[in-house]
This record gives C-alpha cells, sequence and structure tokens, in this order.
C-alpha cells in the first residue's frame, strides 16, 4: 500500500490534468454512473470543527475523512486523507493527504464550470478572499479564460495577495465585482459578502464556500438573478444556506458537460455556480494521483 504526504501528491497532481478529470467525474455523477451518498458532517462541537466522511465509488473506489475547523489561524482550515481501494478486491492499495487534493479539485470544478457557463469574451476577473481557494483559484480560472484585468478583495491579505500575483488589490468587495465578468467568492464567510446590485449582466459567479446549511455567502438578489448550477441536487439542497434559501436549481454542471442540459443562454444573463466539494471529486483526484505514481 502506498503512502502519500503532501510533497508526493503535489508532484503528481497538475491543474491541466486535473480540469478535464473533473469534468469526467461530474458528468458520470449526473449520469448515475457514480456512486456516492450525501457526505456525513458531524461537529466537533469542544473545537468548532467539523468531520465528514465522503465515500465514493466511480471506477475508482474510496474515501475521504476531512476535518474544517474555521477559526484556525496560523494553520490550513481544511485537513484530509483519501483512502483508495482495488476495486476489484477490496483490498487499500492507497492512503494520501487530502488537503492539497481538495485545495485543488475545489478549483478544477469551478474552473469547468467557467469555461461552459462564462462568456467566451470576458475582461475582468474578481477574486473575493486571498487563502489558498484564491490561489488555486487564480491558477484554474486563468487557464480557461484569458483576462485583462484580475482584482483581488479580502478583509486581511488582499495587498499581499496581489503583490504576488502582479493583479490589483480592490479597497471593498463591491469595488472588485462592480463590472467584473467572472467572479470568485472563496472567503470563509457564513453572511452575504456579495450582493446582486454590484454584479453586471453577462457575468459568471464561482461560489464555494457557506458550506453548512444555516450559512450564506450570497444574498438573495444574486439568487433571484441567476440561472444556478450545482455538482449534485441531492447535496446542494441539503447542505448548503444559499441554496436552500433559492429554493431551485436548474442543472448540475455534470448534465452540461454531457449536453443534457444548456450552458449560458444569452451575454446577458448571470450564471452562478454553487461548488460544495463532492467525494466523485477527491477520489477521481486521488485516483489520477496514483495512476501517474505507478507509470514512474
Amino acid at each position: 500500500m502506498k503512502i502519500l504526504d503532501e510533497g508526493a501528491v503535489r508532484e503528481h497532481l497538475r491543474m491541466d490534468e486535473l480540469i478535464p478529470a473533473m469534468a469526467s467525474a461530474l458528468a458520470d455523477l449526473s449520469a448515475k454512473k457514480a456512486v456516492q451518498p450525501v457526505r456525513t458532517v458531524r461537529p466537533v462541537a469542544d473545537h468548532a470543527g467539523f468531520f465528514g466522511v465522503m465515500p465514493a465509488y466511480n471506477g475508482a473506489l474510496g474515501a475521504k475523512l476531512v476535518t474544517f475547523y474555521p477559526e484556525n489561524r496560523g494553520i490550513h482550515t481544511h485537513h484530509g486523507l483519501i483512502v483508495l481501494f482495488r476495486p476489484e478486491t477490496g483490498e487499500p492499495i492507497a492512503i494520501m493527504d487530502g488537503r492539497y487534493i481538495t485545495e485543488m479539485r475545489t478549483a478544477a470544478v469551478s474552473a469547468v464550470a467557467t469555461d461552459l457557463l462564462a462568456r467566451k469574451n470576458v475582461d475582468v476577473l474578481a477574486i473575493l478572499g486571498s487563502g489558498v481557494q484564491a490561489r488555486s483559484h487564480f491558477e484554474a480560472l486563468t487557464l480557461v479564460r484569458q483576462f485583462k484585468e484580475i482584482r483581488v478583495w479580502s478583509p486581511n491579505n488582499a495587498k499581499r495577495f496581489a503583490a504576488e500575483h502582479n493583479i490589483i488589490a480592490a479597497e471593498s468587495a463591491e469595488s472588485a465585482v462592480r463590472d467584473a465578468d467572472v467572479i470568485a467568492v472563496v472567503t470563509g464567510a457564513k453572511l452575504p459578502v456579495i450582493f446582486g446590485e454590484w454584479v453586471s449582466p453577462g457575468a459568471h459567479i464561482n461560489a464555494v464556500g457557506a458550506n453548512r446549511p444555516t450559512w450564506r455567502e450570497l444574498d438573495d438578489d444574486i439568487l433571484r438573478k441567476s440561472r444556478i448550477y450545482v455538482e449534485s441536487r441531492e447535496s446542494a439542497l441539503v447542505e448548503s444556506g444559499d441554496l436552500i434559501a433559492a429554493g431551485t436549481i436548474f442543472a448540475e454542471i455534470g448534465e452540461v458537460v454531457s449536453g443534457v442540459k444548456p450552458a449560458r443562454q444569452s451575454n446577458n444573463e448571470i450564471t452562478l455556480f454553487k461548488s460544495l466539494g463532492t467525494a466523485v471529486e477527491d477520489i477521481a483526484a486521488a485516483d489520477l494521483v496514483y495512476r501517474k505514481l505507478a507509470r514512474v
């Protein structure tokens, strides 16, 4: 059985290879070719954390054990392990770090959605947040669209992030979002940080936070104005406060990948991809790492 720490995972996981792997996994999920239950999440109340269990089978067989401690400071908020099993016999074949896979696959899935839903001709990318997801989304989204201007806003580290990536540090969330063509909401917010009145017609939004039923990162106005896409209807309507409030979902992004449902239908509509993360994404990413390692 192979054991891979984060460094080993980093050596074998590339964003340009991960994006098409996520598209394939999402298409299989929507076509019912992949098997996964809604993740089990239990609070660790004494320490303000959460512990999740995420099994899946889609050719590759495995599960992710993940912790989410949103109050962590100076240490990552997400940690995890992914275990892969041989589908034919059930033997464990690999244990690998899941934190970096979570970071990468989340952005790769947003890139899949952006490539399908954003207008082809775009100028401005706005990133709300300056943590690991801001970094991975910067990498992933610039692989699927070319931007003339990229802005970042964060209450704490926007200037440092902007300097590191040679982009613009916005003075406020509103100034980052105004006139943006693609927006990535990658904060730890529990209350809305982006409002419909800021969002221009024709924008595409990727929202990847607020993954508890009582948390929000989007206001009601955005939800009313947007055509909403998700990874999994079943998960989204249980886990996402934003989507519970919206009460409606147009399509799963895997349905768009496979052509069952349409993508953007006009240059003026606002499209919203609400991402929560699914087990099939983690297992597909881990399987990609394992298969590359096996060829070395």
